[in-house]
């Protein structure tokens, strides 16, 4: 049976690639470059797979020249990386590293000239270490402290930049690196991470409104989502599903589009200032949808342990992450179910109705570990039956009325995957660890193509 030919999406519609600061760029002690949570975090031992770090990455400090020739060849309108932080304040406050915007500048004004649009994350987990140190994102004054640096880069480059994000994915930040010590910065906190969250709310907020200040706009969020289900109809799972979900999806979108909390999350949060919902409701001019895959969830179970990413949560925790079967998996073992990107981008639009405004895809992808064969070429045709299908699940919702403006693959090329080293090959780009070979794959030449010809 022959696949159904690619989905026709709008003569506007915006194709990207994605990428992360200390996923790619290494070079983490040059230019002034102040220390991160990661720099901090992948020294300590049995932290990181392998004991990998970005300290050179992908090297893309010094290869984004060739990094953006690659992008022009593929033929992407936009390409959405993230600013570190520290590159720009080595110490998340007080004086600008010169070259560190130097570096940005080079980066967006090269982007220019390939006709690529820059679409800058502010912040994507890289937390400067002495705000780190000062309490993270479980402290009030680094949500402060993000404003003032979203008005230094906001004035830096809003004649320049098209369109801005201001904080990538605080729910993977709240839950792995607060609340179960998956990530940066390592804390195993449980509930007590949910400061965390209203922290980084507080801080898009406020960074809305800085941008908006310096002369900025089309601004909007990259937060993770992920469809809910229950493991079974029984009262018990239905219930630990219903949680989970509020605090994997609704708490990070709720107050952003309705300036209020989940009301069955009010029992777990601490008592939250109005003046704090009035900021982080600061009307987006779009809103950024990150997602993989969905999520069944369920009452704990005596003896077995939940699992995310590989790695064991709190056994206390009044749900269990269950092992969704009878799907294709990825590399990095998460189901493929294309239905429920469907399912969950309709259910924004469900939820949210005329408050919700249109939708990016700034994050969809697959790790398909598949290495460079003997012709030279990278044969990851798991990762194009990956892209084809959910970009078919997203023309259904699409034509169900979901207003969705663009798509970004996850990621450009192969990358530093956090706690799991360099094991997991995201990317639509080959990289050779050790020499910085890039070599495109045959995803890279699908996507070109169908950047190519499915538009009108």
């Amino acid at each position: 049976m022959e696949k159904p030919a690619l989905p026709r999406f709008p003569s506007d519609f915006v194709w990207g690639v994605s990428t992360a600061s200390y996923q790619i760029e290494g070079a983490v002690k040059e230019d002034g470059r102040g220390p991160s949570s990661w720099d901090a975090f992948v020294a300590e031992p049995g932290r990181v797979l392998g004991g990998d770090t970005g300290d050179v990455a992908c090297d893309h400090y010094h290869r984004y020249p060739e990094d953006i020739r690659l992008m022009a060849e593929l033929g992407v309108d936009a390409y959405r990386f993230s600013f570190s932080w520290s590159r720009i304040q080595p110490g998340g406050t007080g004086p600008v590293n010169p070259a560190g915007l130097g570096f940005y500048d080079k980066l967006v004004d090269g982007l220019l000239d390939a006709g690529i649009a820059p679409s800058p994350t502010l912040f994507h987990w890289d937390t400067p270490l002495e705000l780190e140190q000062a309490g993270g994102w479980l402290n009030r004054d680094t949500a402060e402290r993000f404003g003032e640096y979203a008005q230094i880069v906001g004035e830096h480059f809003a004649d320049r930049i098209p369109r801005w994000i201001t904080v990538n994915e605080p729910v993977v930040l709240t839950m792995l690196g607060y609340g179960a010590g998956i990530h940066a910065p390592g804390l195993e906190l449980g509930f007590g991470a949910l400061p965390a969250a209203h922290h980084l709310l507080l801080a898009h907020g406020l960074g809305v409104q800085a941008l908006r200040a310096a002369g900025a706009s089309n601004i909007g969020i990259a937060n993770n989502h992920a469809v809910t289900w229950s493991a079974s109809t029984s009262e018990e799972d239905v219930q630990a599903a219903g949680l989970y979900d509020n605090i994997a999806n609704w708490i990070f979108a709720d107050p952003i589009l309705t300036g209020a909390y989940p009301q069955e999350l009010a029992s777990l949060l601490p008592e939250v200032p109005e003046a704090d919902m009035v900021v982080i409701s600061t009307p987006i001019d779009w809103y950024g949808i990150n997602s993989y895959n969905p999520m069944l969830v369920g009452a704990p179970t005596v003896g077995e342990a939940a699992l995310m990413d590989g790695h064991e949560l709190d056994a206390s925790l009044p749900f269990s992450l269950r092992e969704l079967q009878g799907y294709p998996r990825t590399d990095f073992d998460w189901p493929v179910v294309p239905a429920a990107f469907t399912e969950l981008l309709v259910g924004f639009k469900e939820r949210y109705g005329k408050k919700l405004p249109p939708l990016y895809i700034t994050e969809n992808g697959a790790a398909i570990n598949t290495g460079v064969d003997v012709d030279g070429r990278v044969p990851d045709q798991r990762r194009i039956d990956f892209m084809d299908a959910h970009l078919h699940a997203l023309r259904v919702a699409m034509d169900a009325g979901v207003d969705v403006r663009g798509y970004f693959y996850w990621s450009l090329m192969d990358n530093f995957e956090w706690a799991a080293g360099f094991s997991q090959r995201f990317g639509l780009v080959h990289v050779d660890y050790e020499t910085q070979k890039r070599t495109p794959k045959d995803s890279y030449y699908w996507y070109q193509d169908l950047i190519r010809h499915t538009q009108p």
